[in-house]
């Protein structure tokens, strides 16, 4: 079994660590007979096969047994996912779940925020409790409300965001 690499994790090793010890050099070997392409980090091996370095990507490290010497790495590009025709299928069913969890979540976050919105009256909530005779506590509050809201202004647009970076969603027949 070979370490295998997948994207994500690896990029954000390098960019956690700030130095370049921790770079590796990957290649891609073309397979024979148009065998799918195997993605290694033994600079040794990749010059015997000739193959060539990747630059850019991202690359995820997933542990193996520890008797394997080179490593093998899936790289995804930026133009869509690396998945063959049948793992498709389960990847737009990945997104679909993803979708439906974040529209949820947008949902949630859109009916607090109307229900913030309400309670701040314009800036004008009322007062409760001792706030008639400590002024600085109601400020206190109006300014606690105000962040709350502004910070579920903020996860709203994230989510936003998310849904918008996912696939259309596919028309089921």
């Amino acid at each position: 079994m070979k370490h295998i690499f997948l994207l994500s994790a690896f990029s954000l090793l390098l960019a956690g660590t700030g130095s370049s010890a921790w770079a590796q050099q990957v290649y891609r070997c073309v397979g024979a007979g148009g065998a799918a392409p195997e993605y290694i980090n033994n600079t040794k091996e990749a010059q015997t096969r000739n193959c060539k370095l990747v630059s850019g990507g991202n690359v995820t490290v997933v542990q193996s047994s520890p008797a394997v010497k080179a490593a093998t790495v899936r790289v995804a590009t930026a133009g869509g996912p690396a998945a063959s025709g049948s793992n498709s299928a389960e990847q737009r069913a990945r997104d679909s779940d993803s979708r439906a969890i974040l529209e949820a979540e947008l949902k949630k976050a859109e009916a607090k925020l109307a229900e913030q919105q309400k309670e701040y009256n314009n800036g004008e909530p009322e007062k409760q409790g001792i706030e008639g005779r400590n002024y600085q506590r109601y400020l206190d509050r109006v300014a606690e409300m105000k962040e709350s809201i502004n910070r579920n202004q903020s996860d709203i647009a994230g989510l936003k965001r998310e849904i918008s970076r996912l696939p259309a969603p596919t028309a089921t027949n």
